[in-house]
């Protein structure tokens, strides 16, 4: 067996070990804070990526339904955060709509 080979079997049993130990409700939170970002990612880009943006906020709005109470004492919090997440898709879809003045296709 080659260190390489070592090293990649003890970095995996690690990550396992991790998973064990690690309350499902907190993996959940930082997965669902990470889905925030990346949606914000797709939100900034020029122009917006509104379809990636909605996936990745109808994934968030999974999490929450299907966690509901269990997500723990944070769910106000990723609720908050899912609210702002929606007024950020919902500003961009706007931004992205012809004015009145504009000839639409």
């Amino acid at each position: 067996m080659t260190d390489e080979t070592h090293d990649a079997e003890a970095e995996a049993e690690a990550q396992i070990a991790f998973l064990r130990e690690t309350p499902a409700a907190d993996l959940l939170a930082n997965h669902f804070f990470v889905l925030a970002q990346w949606a914000a990612v797709h939100l900034a880009s020029t122009p917006a990526d509104l379809g990636g943006a909605q996936l990745v906020i109808d994934a968030m709005s999974a999490m929450l339904e299907a966690g509901d109470e269990r997500l723990g004492a944070n769910l106000p919090l990723y609720r908050s955060a899912l609210a702002e997440i929606q007024q950020v898709f919902v500003r961009a879809t706007r931004a992205t709509e012809p004015t009145s003045g504009e000839e639409q296709s």
